[in-house]
């Protein structure tokens, strides 16, 4: 089987990171505790693939190919706790305790340095337990200091490690708009050149484009980070459902980059997603 090992990093990237996990789940009939638990029919579906992002334990549970990296323990906490927090294996958190402060070398070269070798042994364990690797997909935002900063630091040594893997990144960029800090544009410049050089795909979010979705399609008023996670999960399950079900066109990372990288540095995708929904009307659906 094919796999793909995800690693999300910083705090954006842990939260849309953790909601795409909750979705897939959800598609593939997985529940909070790890077990199958769908009817007859989609079986087959389900299961045909599930390899691809999860791995199968020994008691029957499947549990996530997932490495989580922060530079703080506060997200990691809140997704412990959150509902699917239990489905992802413990020895798969890494994380420190100083923070990145938002500040891309702090990510990069000092705090980010010292623990990229943790998050490095956790995904060689994990690369080492699959039958044939395709790649890895990372999940970051380039506004803050851990997923601009470390996020490419760890690309840039999964790079060097794994030379033929396929690297596709889900990388949220910040806007003037929408600024959390002053800084982010300074993250996001380093970060654009790491991710020109050393990944293979790009799925560009954007925050301000999530922002006028909420505005203009979904109506809502003041919409909050819970809803524009819901629009990426969503996202990033269609992008990855060629990977994840049977079928014949864009089976694998590298096949989907053929039919969509012209020349190799021109590998930023802008990423579309029909219908729209919000959370509220999808019971409705």
């Amino acid at each position: 089987m094919r796999e793909i090992l995800h690693v999300q990093g910083g705090q954006c990237g842990n939260q849309i990171g953790s909601k795409f996990w909750e979705v897939i789940c959800g598609e593939h009939g997985v529940d909070p505790t790890g077990r199958y638990n769908a009817d007859g029919e989609s079986s087959d579906n389900h299961l045909e693939r599930i390899n691809v992002y999860y791995n199968e334990s020994s008691g029957g549970r499947y549990v996530p190919r997932a490495v989580l990296m922060d530079l703080e323990p506060g997200t990691m906490d809140s997704i412990r706790s959150g509902p699917y927090g239990q489905i992802f294996r413990p020895d798969n958190f890494v994380f420190g305790q100083s923070g990145a402060g938002n500040n891309w070398a702090k990510g990069h070269y000092t705090e980010g340095a010292e623990l990229i070798d943790a998050v490095l042994d956790v995904a060689r364990q994990e690369a080492e337990n699959c039958d044939c690797l395709q790649g890895f997909q990372v999940c970051h935002s380039l506004g803050g200091g851990t997923g601009s900063g470390m996020g490419t630091l760890l690309i840039s040594k999964i790079r060097e490690e794994y030379p033929d893997r396929m690297m596709m990144t889900f990388s949220v960029f910040p806007s003037p708009k929408v600024s959390d800090t002053v800084v982010e544009p300074y993250n996001a410049t380093l970060s654009v050149h790491q991710l020109v050089e050393n990944a293979d795909e790009c799925m560009v979010l954007d925050n301000e484009a999530l922002y006028d979705i909420c505005f203009r399609t979904l109506k809502l008023t003041t919409p909050s980070f819970g809803d524009l996670n819901h629009l990426i999960s969503g996202t990033m399950s269609g992008v990855t459902c060629c990977l994840r079900f049977p079928g014949q066109l864009n089976s694998d990372l590298r096949k989907l980059a053929v039919n969509l990288i012209p020349f190799p540095r021109l590998h930023f995708f802008m990423v579309g997603f029909a219908p729209l929904t919000s959370r509220g009307s999808q019971q409705y659906i």
